[in-house]
């Protein structure tokens, strides 16, 4: 007789993915083990992470990360979905090359700088800019003045967006230190690291990673999370894994040990950073953001912003001002229905702590903006 699929509802997901994100209370628990089992940190803006690790760890201070950063235990690269992630050295090393032939297509297939391009044309440019990188961090204006010198004619612009994205690079510090300012220079993984990337961590062992992180979870989930498509490591895993569906019948995929709360356990109000990777692991989002909403609420412009959650969905976005007097206010922005009375104390509160990271020297206050549509 075959097994019966049990069904799990948006609420159910909802606590599942809370659990294994850390944000049903704050662990004890190190920045290099917590980065590594959330299998990175989305670091578009360099303070991003800072800011979700301060949400998921007891005591967390930003020196924490910064040391590792500073000392290249963690790096910032491009990786999951052709953006830029905070890792452990260690997961750079090994994820790297299972998402190298991703930024590859992705520069010579979805950008503007790479159409008409192919591997053959890139060649004597990737040499070329593998030479240039290693020697020293630049930016890539930088190092599209250089090409231009040794391939007149090109469109240097374009060749060395090539090297960024074909190249395994990192970013340099300052960026990436917590509050530091400079330049957004990259230089390759062998200058920085010591050491080239490899060897790889196994595609089933990333999905067996993405599940704990994110689960339960489909192909196509996992697909939008990382830009891979891994179905055939789904199946050739199914029989060590769990199996569920949601309400629409879609097949869901989870480690048989993995936490699965009651859909019913209270959790706390929770501020996350733009773009928090909880928001991008999955197609559909419904079991974190509101139906109907998409991302796009939250855009950085390099100002710190972030998502609310109450009763572990998104129900407002944040951002910090700082006011004529020099204190500086989190305004809490709710979407479609205002907060009770109850929900904005436990929202304030939670607000005031994230301003004593955000800025420490500060008077600070929480502030209620009105209700948007």
């Amino acid at each position: 007789m075959a097994q019966k699929v049990g069904v799990l509802d948006r609420r159910a997901l909802n606590r599942a993915l809370l659990a294994r994100q850390l944000l049903f209370e704050r662990h004890k628990a190190s920045v290099p083990a917590t980065l590594e089992r959330l299998v990175g940190m989305q670091a578009q803006a360099p303070n991003l992470p800072y800011v979700g690790l301060w949400s998921r760890l007891m005591d967390f201070r930003p020196e924490q990360l910064s040391r590792l950063v500073e000392t290249k235990r963690a790096v910032r690269t491009t990786l999951i979905r052709n953006t830029i992630h905070l890792v452990t050295t260690r997961d750079a090393l090994q994820l790297k090359p299972l998402f190298q032939p991703l930024h590859e297509r992705g520069y010579l297939k979805g950008s503007p700088w790479g159409r008409g391009q192919t591997l053959a044309d890139m060649t004597a440019v990737l040499e070329a800019g593998r030479e240039l990188m290693h020697e020293r961090a630049r930016t890539v204006a930088e190092l599209a003045r250089l090409l231009a010198q040794r391939f007149p004619g090109q469109d240097a612009e374009a060749l060395a967006y090539g090297v960024r994205y074909m190249l395994p690079m990192v970013f340099a510090t300052p960026r990436g230190i917590w509050n530091a300012r400079g330049p957004v220079t990259l230089t390759t993984v062998e200058a920085w690291l010591g050491r080239s990337t490899g060897p790889p961590i196994s595609s089933d062992e990333l999905v067996l990673r993405y599940l704990a992180a994110f689960g339960p979870a489909s192909p196509a989930d996992f697909r939008a999370w990382s830009g891979l498509s891994q179905r055939e490591a789904f199946e050739r895993l199914r029989t060590r894994l769990k199996v569920f569906r949601d309400e629409r019948g879609t097949e869901l995929f989870d480690l048989p040990k993995a936490p699965r709360p009651d859909p019913d356990t209270t959790v706390p109000v929770r501020l996350l950073p733009d773009y928090d990777n909880i928001l991008l692991a999955h197609v559909d989002r419904i079991r974190i953001m509101p139906p109907g909403r998409h991302l796009g609420l939250f855009s950085s412009n390099g100002i710190m912003k972030g998502s609310v959650l109450m009763d572990g969905f998104v129900r407002a976005a944040w951002i910090p001002t700082v006011n004529r007097g020099g204190n500086t206010s989190l305004v809490i922005t709710p979407f479609e229905t205002a907060f009770s009375k109850s929900e904005r104390a436990a929202v304030a509160e939670e607000a005031m702590r994230l301003l004593t990271l955000l800025a420490p020297t500060d008077k600070h206050d929480v502030r209620f903006g009105p209700v948007k549509p």
